[in-house]
């Protein structure tokens, strides 16, 4: 099954549907990755300053300013970037090769499902799944 030429042109032409369609891809390709919300889920540190100019990260050697601060490792982002290229191929997936891929242009072309928080299929379940496969980069 392939997606109906006439969504293509849509997406194509239409560009608040394109808009929408991007804000549907990174919402479900890189916000909600497990991946990033595990990174996201730990303290936020205060700055009294409001710039992070007076926050500081020590360790056994040195204080590094947080401004010089590495927020990911080399490891975190392999394992985040395997989640996004996994979340893309399921979206994909969904869009050119299942029925779903149709209804999600339509319903894009008639209101935008990331600000109602209506991503859903017709069982009431997210449209892409959040379960990824292993995908080497």
């Amino acid at each position: 099954m392939c997606m109906n030429p006439k969504h293509i042109r849509e997406i194509q032409t239409n560009e608040v549907l394109r808009k929408r369609l991007a804000k549907y891809i990174t919402l479900h390709c890189f916000r909600n990755t497990d991946v990033l919300e595990d990174l996201h889920s730990g303290e936020v540190p205060i700055s009294e300053s409001g710039d992070y100019s007076d926050v500081k990260v020590i360790t056994p050697d040195r204080e590094i300013p947080w401004s010089d601060l590495s927020r990911f490792d080399n490891s975190e982002m392999k394992a985040m970037m395997i989640d996004v290229v996994n979340h893309c191929d399921q979206v994909l997936a969904i869009l050119f090769s299942t029925p779903l891929g149709d209804k999600l242009i339509e319903e894009l072309g008639r209101r935008d499902l990331c600000r109602t928080g209506m991503i859903r299929n017709g069982h009431g379940k997210p449209i892409a799944s959040r379960k990824s496969r292993a995908t080497r980069l």
